[in-house]
């Protein structure tokens, strides 16, 4: 199979997925029996159809947001009494600004705009949706960044009155992930804080997620209660769970196949259980503007 390693025409509105599909997405791949634990944090679906609104609560109880529960039903039941307003978000280490932020008052008076970015499944499935957020690199420049600094850590909510998922240690929670600085201050790399135009759902990752499009959806951490400034390579959740399988930079790489998958190609979500597979794009179609962050680096080694 050929792949093109041209850098693809720019997104626009045509390329979105339809608001109802995007609902409908956990619908579609939950016919799959699978739903990989470290699937992404990936919403949306693409497809010629859009489902009547009515779909909404139907489809947002199928969600892979572990924190709430293990089995499809558990985000929906569970999420909707997570309190996001007001939302408490530390900013701590190698930072002129440290402290115990609202999150009205650490975003606030940062402009927000949409985003129409590809996203690609660790599990091969992918599809195109506009995100409502704003560029890290604005966060980071508020709170201030030192010399020293090197990488960007993140944690999720540990909340174990309504995330009964946080009360069994199949994994270790919290959930955390990391970005090199460079990679957390390139103008790609947004913080959403919604879809569509609309606020993004708890069991989503509501009220503000990391979106970092040209790897793959685990690296998108949600419900970030924490951000820190460090020195070291910080821990991440799947590098740390299972090494072989997921890496710390986890950038979308069709020459890189997972250990039970081939990643060459992708599912686009919407176009039938066994079509509409595509050819996957190294960095997921953003290589001109960020493959040389990892000039010299073996992509291999380095996944």
């Amino acid at each position: 199979m050929t792949r093109s390693h041209h850098s693809p025409r720019p997104l626009t509105r045509a390329d979105v997925t339809p608001e109802g599909l995007w609902l409908n997405r956990r619908r579609l791949i939950a016919g799959l029996g699978a739903g990989s634990i470290a699937g992404g944090m990936g919403l949306g679906a693409w497809a010629q159809e859009a489902l009547v609104p009515n779909e909404w609560d139907a489809i947002t109880s199928y969600n892979n947001f572990y924190e709430f529960g293990t089995d499809k039903s558990d985000p929906v039941q569970n999420a909707g009494d997570m309190v996001t307003s007001p939302w408490k978000v530390t900013v701590d280490g190698l930072v002129d600004n440290p402290g115990d932020y609202d999150l009205a008052d650490l975003i606030g008076d940062i402009p927000t705009e949409e985003r129409i970015y590809r996203f690609r499944c660790v599990e091969a499935w992918s599809m195109v949706i506009p995100w409502n957020g704003f560029e890290l690199n604005k966060l980071l420049a508020k709170v201030g960044v030192k010399a020293d600094a090197k990488f960007v850590a993140f944690e999720t909510a540990v909340l174990p009155d309504v995330m009964e998922g946080v009360n069994y240690p199949f994994l270790d929670w919290p959930y955390r992930e990391g970005l090199r600085l460079d990679e957390a201050m390139h103008p790609l790399t947004i913080m959403a804080t919604g879809i569509y135009g609309r606020p993004i759902p708890n069991q989503n990752g509501a009220p503000m997620r990391l979106v970092v499009p040209w790897k793959y959806g685990f690296k998108s951490i949600k419900s970030i209660v924490r951000i820190s400034l460090v020195e070291e390579q910080p821990y991440a959740t799947w590098q740390a769970t299972n090494p072989r399988e997921y890496g710390f930079y986890s950038n979308v790489n069709p020459e890189v196949d997972h250990p039970r998958w081939s990643q060459a190609t992708e599912r686009v979500v919407g176009s039938g259980l066994f079509g509409g597979r595509i050819d996957t794009l190294p960095f997921n179609g953003y290589a001109d503007q960020v493959a040389s962050l990892y000039d010299g680096m073996d992509l291999r080694e380095n996944f």
